[in-house]
């Protein structure tokens, strides 16, 4: 009883003193959390469709949504109106941790994961996850069952094969699909270069894609740091891009376009909420 009152106590003097160990505990939390609200929505998903199907995401979004308050941040978004497009499209996205699709994670799908991709999501759109989270418990089978497209990074040749499947499943099925075209979480103040699989496919598809940009984090979480607290995330929809006509011999200046308009958008946006809320101290 006395280790217990003495835990109880620690606990609270933990928290108001140290930020490495609310960095742990959130992220602990986080994690514990999405893997409770998948447990609660596999049932319901299964119940609703009846196994895999893109319908499924609706289901996330409405579990996930409320996390953000849990962790003290609010989410800005502007530029609604370039979501309203009818029919298939590509939205592409940078990719800063395991918080943006609570937003994704570790190159998909935490339903997990950036906040402001459960914000947005639209109806009828899925993304494109690595392989590996197929595997991880109940958020893999989850992530199953919203139709999340998984690939095998480490296998170009496999990649190209599913990419091929997705944009004729896209037209088929009218779905839409968020991919992370850095191709890994990326906290470094920029953006890194971005692979081509999401130009590819939109190209392949004939089909426009969407910008979405997420300002930096630094301002409220440092993983290197260990450094966690609440903040603002604006979130801007840029204009879309069009594809029909364009070949792949298009793909890289379409990747290069995308990825100035983004930057720009990405410096702007995250120097806004900079001057709002200041730095966090390294």
């Amino acid at each position: 009883m006395d280790v217990a009152w003495m835990l109880l106590l620690l606990f609270p003097l933990l928290m108001w003193t140290s930020s490495t160990f609310v960095f742990y505990f959130k992220k602990f939390f986080y994690v514990a959390w999405m893997m409770f609200l998948a447990i609660l929505g596999i049932p319901v998903c299964l119940l609703k469709s009846g196994g895999r199907d893109v319908e499924n995401m609706r289901i996330i979004r409405s579990m996930v949504r409320h996390v953000k308050y849990l962790f003290g941040l609010r989410i800005e978004v502007s530029g609604w109106e370039h979501l309203q497009t009818e029919g298939p499209y590509v939205i592409i996205s940078n990719h800063q941790s395991s918080l943006d699709v609570l937003g994704r994670r570790r190159g998909s799908c935490h339903v997990t994961s950036e906040p402001g991709m459960m914000e947005i999501l639209p109806d009828r759109c899925t993304t494109i996850a690595k392989k590996e989270l197929v595997y991880a418990g109940t958020v893999g089978l989850i992530c199953w069952l919203a139709g999340i497209v998984f690939i095998n990074r480490k296998k170009t040749s496999d990649a190209k094969s599913v990419m091929a499947d997705a944009a004729k499943t896209m037209l088929d099925e009218q779905i839409r699909l968020w991919v992370f075209p850095e191709g890994t979480r990326n906290q470094n103040g920029d953006l890194l270069p971005f692979k081509k699989g999401a130009f590819h496919l939109a190209v392949q598809a004939q089909v426009p894609i969407v910008p979405v940009v997420f300002s930096s984090y630094s301002s409220f979480y440092l993983r290197k740091e260990k450094q966690f607290k609440s903040g603002v995330i604006r979130l801007r929809i840029l204009p879309k891009i069009e594809t029909k006509g364009l070949t792949s011999d298009d793909v890289s200046c379409l990747s290069d376009q995308s990825h100035s308009l983004m930057r720009t958008a990405f410096l702007e946006i995250s120097d806004l909420v900079a001057k709002s809320n200041g730095p966090l101290k390294h």
